[in-house]
């Protein structure tokens, strides 16, 4: 005989449906807010925005909840409920695909530099407790005949109350839906479950698509006598309101000052996430045709420089290449094995210490090195540089954002760039050294920007089109070798430094650089190269 104090399938699901409404989607309702100010007018409206959730969640949940799926789903859902609702609440950060892919790709170092306390009550507050509660709890377990038949009746009830919902308040719902389409992916779990289906199906139709060869007719001239010797650095998190070249007023580039180098001032990424814009920087595609099926599914710009006989290597000091080094030779540099300039993480300028033996133990053919910087990496500013380069005071030692005032993040963040500034300025040292052997060159531009408490948004990651600039406008600097400056209207370039340009035009300037010829190049859109139009 069933207990009366077993709990149904139908009643667990709807009280699951209403914490998570409740307890996990503070930052959804927050936006929520800033367009529906709390008054007598708007608060049914709020109140049927709740009752709309908490449908949208009985609904996932009636398909996916059966006798011996419903404790896995629901307790799964709210361990990882708990974690969006922390970075969602403490960073205003979207849970979209482009993220999903983004937390895939981060490693150990990155995700311990994201703990805190606060992350810790969360997990375990919306987490840990309600799913012990659910795992101890006794349910009465129907046939399954009768499950279905449950789930069915909850299903159309949740359903047909939505469509009730929607209905009795068209004025507002038809605003909503239409102008106000960025306040879903604060929806928390519905969003980032869609994400997560969309990301895993992006996975599966990459991985059945072969490799598409490009540049195969790529080759050097034998018109080009001399050797290319190219340094490309992908910055981090860099944003380039923030550096003093262009305008700041913090001097976050005294060593770049006394450097005669390009800052290209009007740059803009291709993304809001390193898993994302990194790809995107070295692919044959723009902004607006790039997909990371279509990354994976094509040759880069390395395998195109590859092709044409150009000795290539990636250095990385971040998380990965994200895909694009996946052909090429590739060093790690995360670690002390590799790395002999690390105190409490590895830095930037370990990056440095073999380049010249590799440079000598390639006495012929081209040479083009990637340096993947650690850069600004957020949320832990204070870890990516070493003491001495604390010039900006007071500083937020702390990973939590939300505990520092606007002055401390700032000046935090800008003592990162003052380190990337000594770092860039000793790759340009290296070259100086190499430039009677090499046409040397270093061509620096950061993968995406980052908020810093503006609008209360903080990191980066916002869906593009809702992206303030600050995670989308980003540093590009370049410095050439007097034999390159010769073959180049360096002064001339130095003119056009406030031109719109972007990642897009980063595969064909990489081309032009190692002077390759091929189909695919464009000199249209070499930075160096283009021809102007008339």
């Amino acid at each position: 005989m069933e207990s009366e104090n077993n709990m149904s399938y139908s009643r667990l699901i709807i009280i699951i449906s209403l914490f998570l409404v409740l307890f996990g989607n503070m930052t959804f309702f927050d936006n929520v807010l800033t367009i529906y100010p709390l008054n007598w007018e708007n608060s049914l409206f709020l109140l049927s925005l709740a009752i709309l959730l908490s449908c949208i969640n009985t609904i996932i949940f009636s398909l996916l909840c059966f006798n011996r799926t419903i404790k896995p789903v629901l307790i799964t859902v709210l361990i990882i409920s708990s974690l969006a609702a922390y970075f969602m609440d403490s960073y205003n950060v979207v849970i979209d695909s482009l993220m999903i892919d983004n937390i895939v790709k981060t490693d150990i170092n990155e995700s311990l530099d994201l703990f805190s306390f606060k992350q810790a009550l969360y997990f375990l507050l919306l987490g840990v407790l309600p799913s012990l509660v659910i795992y101890k709890l006794k349910l009465i377990e129907p046939s399954a005949k009768k499950a279905i038949l449950n789930n069915l009746i909850l299903f159309s009830s949740a359903l047909l109350l939505s469509i009730m919902v929607i209905l009795s308040l068209s004025n507002f719902y038809s605003s909503f839906f239409r102008e106000h389409k960025p306040l879903r992916f604060y929806a928390n779990p519905s969003y980032y479950l869609y994400s997560s289906i969309k990301y895993v199906n992006s996975f599966f139709k990459s991985s059945l698509t072969a490799l598409k060869p490009i540049g195969i007719d790529a080759n050097i001239p034998p018109t080009d006598e001399h050797r290319e010797l190219i340094v490309f650095v992908v910055g981090e998190t860099a944003r380039a309101d923030h550096f003093s070249l262009n305008g700041y007023d913090k001097k976050t580039n005294p060593y770049l000052e006394k450097e005669d180098v390009i800052s290209f001032k009007n740059v803009w990424a291709c993304g809001t996430s390193t898993a994302h814009s990194v790809p995107c920087m070295f692919s044959i595609f723009g902004r607006a045709d790039f997909s990371k099926s279509k990354a994976q599914a094509t040759e880069n710009a390395l395998d195109v420089l590859q092709q044409a006989g150009v000795n290539v290597i990636w250095l990385d000091n971040n998380s990965s290449s994200k895909g694009v080094a996946d052909r090429i030779p590739f060093q790690d540099y995360k670690t002390p094995g590799n790395n002999p300039d690390c105190d409490i993480e590895c830095r930037d300028t370990g990056m440095l210490s073999n380049l010249q033996f590799y440079i000598d133990q390639h006495p012929t053919g081209d040479i083009f090195i990637v340096l993947h910087q650690m850069g600004s990496h957020g949320p832990a500013y204070y870890k990516r540089y070493p003491k001495q380069f604390e010039q900006f005071t007071p500083t937020c030692n702390t990973n939590q954002l939300e505990q520092c005032s606007q002055e401390e993040i700032n000046n935090t963040y800008d003592n990162t760039l003052l380190y990337t500034d000594y770092f860039l300025s000793k790759t340009i040292k290296l070259l100086n050294n190499n430039s009677e052997q090499f046409e040397a060159a270093l061509f620096y531009i950061s993968d995406h920007g980052e908020s810093l408490g503006e609008n209360n948004l903080y990191l980066h990651g916002l869906p593009y089109f809702i992206a303030p600039d600050t995670q989308k406008h980003v540093p590009m600097i370049m410095w050439f070798s007097e034999s390159i400056k010769k073959e180049v209207n360096f002064s001339q370039l130095k003119l056009q430094s406030s031109k719109r340009l972007s990642h897009d035009n980063v595969f064909h300037t990489i081309l032009g650089l190692m002077e390759i010829q091929s189909t695919v190049y464009d000199k249209k859109m070499d930075i160096i190269n283009h021809e102007e139009d008339d």
